[in-house]
């Protein structure tokens, strides 16, 4: 009889040393992408950025080099030729790509305040084209370059599963969000790609500014979760590069909540 190894695995000594990741969705150091990317770059990835226009650029740029990146790639994620382009630098200069970080939303100001009903057809376009479906191009672009498996990530929020005042369309986005990681987890599982969502508390970020009395919410917010206290952004960068390492190996086609226990706690 052949003896097993059972001795545990040591996932923590740079885990992702040799990966390579894409962040999409950094806006400025408050945002909960460039955690994500700060964590995956400690664990030993090699992280690379993209970028919508010169503002973001300027924003972005200097984040990308303190973490000695070199791979800062202008993007709309609404333009498939874009797309193709970004992906046709990774296959050139990296050869691969094991980890795509997806934190893209978008949703028009004055479709989060007052009704749902009456979001016109064009915001529920725009949301849902730049909130949703941008994952689900990403990845049938990212795939073929994911030679090894891979991990895709998501960044949804309560709202896709109650409702948040305010949050209105982007709530029906992330609910497509969500359904569309299970698809998308599906279809990729046969090639070890992981597709996973972290649906995080309330943090004070650049696209959280857009929604009428976010600060309101975020001040109230914390009396209501199980903990007592809200999230930073460092606990879900944390999470979401634990996910890329060996320890979410078996992790897919989830939405994980990092919220304090709110997602449970009583209404």
């Amino acid at each position: 009889m052949t003896e097993t190894n059972t001795a545990p695995v040591n996932y923590w000594n740079s885990p992702l040393k040799g990966k390579k990741a894409l962040v999409v969705g950094v806006a400025n150091d408050r945002s909960i992408a460039w955690s994500i990317a700060q964590q995956l770059a400690a664990l030993g990835a090699e992280v690379g950025f993209t970028y919508q226009g010169e503002n973001l650029e300027r924003r972005v740029r200097p984040l990308a080099e303190s973490l000695g990146s070199t791979m800062l790639l202008s993007l709309d994620v609404t333009n498939e030729s874009a797309i193709d382009a970004v992906v046709a630098t990774l296959k050139d200069k990296w050869g691969k790509c094991d980890i795509l970080i997806h934190s893209v939303a978008f949703a028009e100001r004055s479709d989060l305040e007052g009704r749902f009903v009456d979001t016109p057809l064009s915001g529920f376009q725009k949301a849902l084209e730049v909130s949703c479906y941008s994952l689900v191009s990403l990845s049938r672009k990212i795939e073929p370059l994911m030679v090894d498996g891979g991990s895709i990530i998501t960044l949804s929020y309560l709202g896709a599963n109650r409702v948040v005042k305010n949050y209105n369309v982007m709530g029906v986005a992330k609910a497509a969000l969500e359904a569309s990681v299970r698809y998308l987890a599906c279809d990729l599982g046969p090639k070890k790609i992981r597709v996973n969502s972290v649906s995080a508390g309330p943090v004070k970020t650049l696209a959280a500014a857009g929604i009428k009395n976010f600060k309101e919410m975020l001040s109230s917010n914390e009396a209501r979760t199980l903990l007592g206290e809200n999230i930073s952004q460092d606990d879900v960068g944390a999470y979401a590069a634990f996910l890329c390492t060996p320890g979410g190996a078996h992790v897919t086609g989830q939405n994980v909540f990092v919220d304090s226990g709110q997602s449970v706690a009583q209404l």
